[in-house]
């Protein structure tokens, strides 16, 4: 330790750098040996602090260690002298990963030999200057100098920066002479516009017409997702990514993949069709869907069929309803098993190539992440392709022999299972199987059997990157590149399949599509609109760690969206009989509704206006109370869109002494004293169903057993659903479609459920309006 220390500090590291460099084994390591090397090429006149600098920066960034002993040579050679040529090599090295480096190539890429004089410099400069000259005058020094600075950089790349800067600045200052008090005056910021009533307010995030959304923070989902905004790799480039595994055939299989995508970016969305996407899949698929269309590439709806056990065709059509409602189609859609005998004949080929070993081990055997080598790890290849064929003709029972690769995963796991018996009919090949392959065996093959690009998946499966590359090596196949993004999730809800299903069974929900639940069947059903869900994508963004968030986040994004979509109608959830006396019997006119108040240009009905009207219970109260501004016997209020105002002339009720009736007198609007409030009111309605939903778990983490001990059954809202079984609504919904959505003015936004019959409409509130909440 003590003599690393001395040879650290002796390249001009201050001890105390040295010391914190100590305690970074892997940095530690590489810069020892870019030393060592380092000193055999110049034994002359060994290594000085300028050398050191760049040794230290080289073992600090370089990824690829076989290219460390190269780049020492150059350091020491003075091939690479400033960090600006060092960046440059780093990058040669990164885009040629392959034996033998062309040294001619390398010296052209990376300036070696190349010298700028300070003549070069100064002719460079004073004609970038003259360029500018007249826009330099007119401003002084409030002239963007980086502008000077970037394209002298440009015309200059391998001059060091420091010179550049001190003979701009020198001609500068020649050209406008010293700083005045004027220059030095701090610009004034220019006053923001007040926004008047009347100036429409921009919007948190709108859908454009091209499908892009926009989010709160003005970034659309395409902008985060199109070109160089993610740093992902260019097609055909895989082995720029971090951690990409390149061996000798990388390039030539690289070379092929091209040949067939054309360059083109090729995603896939990969569930497994056991169960209903919920709202963390939406991410998936904005993800997926999303980056091969803002790229101009292809995305493929795939389904992981391997597991025919618990795989129903009910949940294949809902998926892809589910893709093509949230406004993506599949390029094609594919499944695992379309792959079947290729896989297989892929498994024989690991086995020949020494890769893969027939193991008779059971399953509580393999479970936990330090199990003990297999006894038939290293039995013979012939043995092994003997005893798979064998499996493949099902002369085995289940769980008595499995196929495994000889490999360790990232998180410990030893040689994972790449095929299991399974006597169970597969949805699509019948009984022509009875071994299928797993995940971590299916997964890599078929993407590069696809010419995937870029292999998009969650955190959590980053622990098989390495068994996703290795397999893909292995065999020589083309190998995508497996980048992962952060789950999304929510609180007070579970996405669990298995937890979903108890929910079920248990009689809490009433199936997947119960409004209550997050799947996205039951958002469908709720009424949120597609384009609400994809801005809520965009507005949580594209982020590698993972997200927990609140479901009012994702309400406020529907909100956005119905208050722009959802034409205006009147409903009343908890009637109040009114009788206007003035009124004659048989007095009856239509009232014009306005479907979008503040746009009038986009549509209207008409609603009967009668001398029986029924209002809101809570809109009545008989005892005045302070800060309360609708109807009271002493103070009146107006009625919306009808032009009158009413007041209170007898109060009705029953044996019991519930408010039944109201008699009441109006007059016209432009006649009366201007009201507090208008209120919303139905006449000649129809009488509907209402279902009002709530959190269906009290706590934020139902399945965290410190916040719910006796676990999430235990943690059921009693008040997650409220039926209002004698709703009253306006007849303009006569003719509505299932999940027609509307806003119920004053109460909410409602959406048409299924339940729906021609005698009775069913409708599930959707989310509330947003009100201020001290408004009484």
């Amino acid at each position: 330790m003590a003599d690393t220390l001395t040879l650290f500090t002796s390249i001009g590291l201050s001890e105390q750098k040295a010391k914190e460099t100590l305690k970074n084994e892997a940095l530690s390591s590489a810069l020892k040996d870019a030393i060592t090397q380092a000193q055999r090429a110049n034994e002359a006149s060994g290594v000085d602090k300028a050398m050191g600098t760049m040794l230290y920066s080289l073992a600090s960034r370089l990824k690829d260690y076989k290219r460390l002993a190269f780049l020492s040579d150059c350091i020491a050679q003075r091939k690479l002298c400033t960090e600006l040529q060092l960046a440059a090599a780093l990058d040669f090295v990164k885009s040629h990963p392959q034996d033998p480096i062309s040294q001619k190539e390398f010296d052209e890429a990376c300036g070696v030999g190349v010298v700028i004089t300070p003549e070069q410099i100064e002719d460079a400069v004073e004609s970038i200057i003259r360029k500018h000259k007249e826009q330099l005058l007119k401003e002084r020094y409030r002239f963007n100098m980086g502008l000077l600075m970037g394209e002298a950089r440009s015309a200059l790349k391998w001059a060091d920066g420091k010179v550049i800067k001190n003979e701009v600045d020198m001609q500068v200052l020649h050209l406008l002479g010293p700083k005045t008090e004027a220059d030095l005056e701090k610009k004034a910021k220019p006053q923001k516009a007040k926004v008047t009533e009347n100036d429409t307010k921009p919007k948190k995030e709108e859908v454009t017409a091209n499908g892009d959304v926009i989010s709160g923070e003005g970034r659309s989902l395409m902008e985060q997702l199109r070109g160089e905004a993610l740093k992902f790799h260019k097609p055909g480039e895989n082995y720029k990514t971090e951690g990409y595994v390149v061996t000798p055939s990388t390039m030539d299989l690289l070379k092929k993949h091209l040949e067939v995508t054309g360059g083109q970016i090729r995603t896939r969305f990969p569930p497994e069709p056991n169960g209903i996407l919920h709202i963390g899949h939406a991410k998936a698929i904005n993800f997926n869907f999303g980056y091969a269309k803002a790229n101009g590439g292809i995305c493929y709806l795939r389904y992981d069929d391997t597991n025919p056990e618990k795989e129903e065709e009910k949940y294949f059509t809902a998926i892809k309803d589910m893709v093509e409602w949230l406004g993506y189609t599949p390029y094609d859609v594919t499944h695992a098993s379309d792959y079947f005998q290729q896989l297989y004949d892929l498994a024989v080929d690991l086995i020949r190539r020494g890769h893969a070993y027939v193991c008779h081990q059971k399953g509580e055997e393999l479970k936990g992440h330090n199990v003990p080598a297999s006894p038939w790890r290293d039995r013979p290849v012939e043995e092994s392709l003997v005893l798979f064929e064998r499996m493949k003709k099902g002369v085995f029972a289940e769980g008595e022999v499995t196929l495994r690769m000889k490999m360790v995963m990232e998180d410990g796991k030893m040689d994972p299972v790449a095929y299991r018996i399974k006597y169970t009919a597969h949805h699509r090949t019948g009984d022509e199987w009875c071994i299928y392959p797993t995940y971590d065996y299916t997964h890599c093959l078929c993407d590069s059997i696809e010419n995937i690009t870029h292999s998009l998946c969650t955190k959590e499966f980053q622990a098989r990157r390495s068994s996703y590359y290795w397999l893909c090596n292995a065999l020589d196949l083309y190998c995508p590149v497996q980048w992962e993004y952060g789950r999304l999730n929510l609180t007070y809800t579970v996405v669990s399949k298995r937890k979903i299903i108890k929910l079920v069974e248990t009689g809490v929900v009433r199936d997947w599509d119960d409004p209550r639940l997050f799947t996205l069947t039951a958002l469908r059903r709720r009424g949120f609109p597609p384009e609400a869900i994809n801005n809520f994508c965009a507005r949580v963004g594209v982020t590698v760690s993972q997200t927990t968030t609140e479901p009012h986040l994702l309400e406020s994004c529907v909100r956005d969206v119905l208050n722009d979509t959802a034409p205006r109608v009147m409903a009343v959830l908890e009637p109040l009989r009114v009788t206007i006396t003035n009124l004659p019997e048989s007095s009856e006119s239509d009232v014009r509704v306005p479907n979008f108040p503040a746009n009038e240009a986009k549509g209207s009905h008409t609603v009967p206006f009668t001398r029986t009207i029924f209002i809101e219970q809570s809109d009545f109260r008989e005892v005045m109370e302070k800060g309360y501004k609708r109807l009271t016997p002493e103070q009146p209020v107006g009625l919306r869109h009808a032009g009158y105002v009413i007041s209170v002339q007898k109060v009705i009720k029953d044996s019991q002494g519930k408010v039944v009736e109201l008699e009441v007198t109006c007059c016209r609007s432009e006649t009366a004293e201007k009201p507090k409030a208008f209120i919303h009111w139905v006449s000649q309605p129809l009488v509907c169903e209402v279902r009002l939903y709530d959190r269906l778990f009290l706590h934020k983490h139902p399945e965290d057993p410190s916040e719910v001990p006796n676990g999430f059954l235990s943690d059921i809202n009693p008040n997650s659903l409220q039926v209002v079984s004698s709703a009253l609504v306006d007849t303009s919904v006569k003719g509505a479609k299932v999940l027609d959505k509307f806003q119920f003015e004053r109460v909410g936004y409602f959406s048409l459920d299924p339940d729906s019959t021609s005698s009775k409409l069913v409708f599930n509130r959707t989310v509330t309006l947003k009100e201020d909440p001290g408004k009484i």
